[in-house]
């Protein structure tokens, strides 16, 4: 291993039929810079450079690899030499020069590794992408139809947006059987790890769930920074979440996430402060990690146990006043918080992002008709709601339990509405809320064709609206009075109680 001032930075020696890399971590790369070392190694046959020479070279982004090969006497015969191209070039992301002798070894090697990192550095600052944005690729490996898997990509790209990540590239697997070490095969990791490196990106976003051995099965063979969907997810609740309660949620939730997957590797929490305890003799750096993550996780516990008390309080003074309580709900994005500013004339923060809304907000409301009414807005529902953010927001979802009415907003303009259709009313029911009378309500009606919007409006059984549109909700305020009342009615009823609480059955 040779670098750019021409030391020798590593002597390897192997058998004849391989050699082991040693960890190359120290050395730069990433941003579209090259590693700053070559490899130099023998052929023991007269054999041009293998595919194992050429993933290695994609890998390890060495600024070259070169082959010295033999004749029958032993001696060096001819040099095959092989590089990285900026871009990819007839189906090959990488130019193997022709083979030359130990006689014409005057080359310019340095020179050449310039020119080359330099046009890496002039490709990526080509592409626009907005200051300090971190720069990605998404990767799906999927058995699912293309379709799906673009609809899933689409999603996941939204989400990339709304964490401040500039997605510069992506790439959909179809395999039969998934590996099970690195999702896809090692042949396409190293074509991934140049895509990277022509596009200046040092995160790959899966859109599938990554066990810990395959994080860092794939962390170590790409050395790029690699996060799933989940992981995604519980950033951008983390960059969203503004109230104490919202705060301890998603930092539970991001710890219990992250515990499995404390595997030593340049791993460290020196971000946390509380529930640290004396360390005990002759415990490692890991040991010592997951022990302050497992104290951090029960003392989050015990302070969400106190701010589940105050919203039970909460919850119990609401129904002493005998308000009804409608509850926003839909998937993220679909215009909930903007329709809860439009009926109650309030300024939630409303953004075209995913999960803008992470705390719940109540507000009053008086019908035309002068019932007077409580209005939550909630979170945002998403496919595959991540298991670690459905138990740590379990006091917060326990909310929709009290419902008498939920209104289900659904973006009619978004080519996947009846998908995320099934993706709510999947959650209602495994959070056993399905006894809870719905509306469901088609937003973004101004942005469709009037005969479309009709016809999606008889299909879905739904209330066309514009959520930003005061005139357009006449109808939806008629539908929900009439709901208040029955609602009304059965309560005042000799012996009528609202069904049980499903908090017992929550997950």
């Amino acid at each position: 291993m040779i670098d750019r001032q021409g030391w020798i930075a590593h002597v390897i020696v192997g058998d004849h039929k391989q050699i082991v890399i040693p960890n190359l971590e120290k050395y730069r790369s990433g941003g579209g810079r090259l590693k700053g070392l070559r490899c130099v190694h023998t052929h023991l046959k007269d054999e041009p450079l293998t595919q194992d020479d050429l993933m290695d070279l994609a890998l390890l982004r060495l600024d070259l690899m070169a082959a010295v090969t033999m004749d029958k006497e032993g001696r060096a015969y001819r040099i095959h030499v092989a590089h990285l191209l900026p871009e990819e070039t007839d189906g090959e992301n990488w130019r193997i020069l022709p083979p030359i002798t130990p006689a014409e070894l005057a080359i310019d090697c340095v020179g050449l590794i310039r020119s080359l990192e330099s046009e890496f550095a002039r490709k990526v600052s080509a592409q626009k992408v907005k200051k300090k944005w971190e720069r990605a690729i998404l990767v799906s490996v999927t058995t699912a139809s293309r379709r799906a898997a673009e609809d899933s990509m689409a999603e996941l790209r939204e989400l990339a947006d709304s964490s401040r990540i500039a997605v510069v590239g992506s790439v959909i697997q179809h395999r039969q059987k998934i590996d099970s070490r690195f999702l896809l095969g090692e042949g396409k990791l190293s074509e991934l790890v140049v895509f990277a490196l022509q596009k200046g990106a040092d995160l790959l976003i899966f859109d599938q769930e990554l066990n810990p051995s395959q994080v860092r099965s794939i962390t170590d063979l790409t050395e790029l920074k690699v996060i799933d969907r989940t992981q995604l997810i519980l950033d951008i609740f983390a960059q969203h979440a503004r109230s104490r309660e919202g705060k301890i949620q998603v930092e539970l939730a991001q710890l219990k996430y992250l515990l499995p997957r404390l595997v030593g590797k340049g791993t460290s929490m020196s971000r946390l402060t509380g529930g640290i305890g004396g360390r005990g003799p002759g415990e490692t750096k890991l040991e010592i990690d997951r022990r302050r993550v497992r104290d951090r996780i029960a003392h989050l516990e015990n302070l969400l146990v106190s701010v589940q008390k105050q919203r039970s309080q909460r919850r119990a003074r609401r129904t002493k006043k005998g308000l009804p309580i409608i509850s926003i709900i839909g998937y993220t994005n679909a215009g909930k918080s903007t329709l809860l500013n439009t009926l109650t004339r309030s300024s939630v923060l409303a953004e075209r992002r995913l999960f803008a809304t992470v705390d719940p907000t109540s507000r009053r409301k008086k019908l035309p008709k002068d019932t007077e009414v409580i209005i939550t807005d909630t979170v945002g529902f998403i496919r595959d709601l991540p298991k670690e953010l459905v138990v740590a927001f379990r006091s917060t979802l326990e909310e929709l339990e009290d419902a008498d009415l939920l209104l289900h907003v659904i973006d009619i303009n978004n080519p996947r509405f009846p998908d995320q259709i099934e993706s709510v009313e999947r959650i209602l029911e495994n959070l056993h809320l399905n006894h809870i009378p719905v509306l469901r309500v088609l937003n973004k009606q101004d942005l469709l064709d009037p005969k479309a919007v009709s016809e999606i409006a008889r299909k879905w059984r739904g209330i066309p609206i514009s959520a930003r549109a005061p005139g357009t909700l006449t109808q939806l305020l008629g539908e929900i009075e009439t709901h208040i009342s029955r609602v009304m009615r059965r309560s005042s009823w000799p012996g009528q109680q609202k069904p049980q609480s499903a908090a017992a059955h929550f997950v």
